[in-house]
């Protein structure tokens, strides 16, 4: 009989396939020029700043994302 090994197989994926879907369309914009921030809609810089607002919508839609992180006392 062979041993069976811990800690290899299915994992649980942090983002679900709607909010992948999400992201994925906000970097797609980043990448064309047409990604806009805010009400202002100022044009987005940086790759950091796209990947945080797509994540951002996707939560707005209520897909599945990692909760916030919020500061430890």
């Amino acid at each position: 009989m062979t041993a069976k090994k811990k800690g290899h197989g299915t994992h649980k994926s942090k983002y679900g396939r709607g909010a992948q879907k999400t992201i994925k369309k906000e970097m797609h914009d980043f990448k064309h020029g047409k990604a806009k921030s805010g009400t202002g809609g100022k044009k987005v810089t940086s790759r950091k700043q796209a990947v945080a607002i797509g994540i951002a919508k996707a939560r707005k839609k209520g897909q599945k994302t990692p909760a916030k992180k919020t500061a430890g006392k």
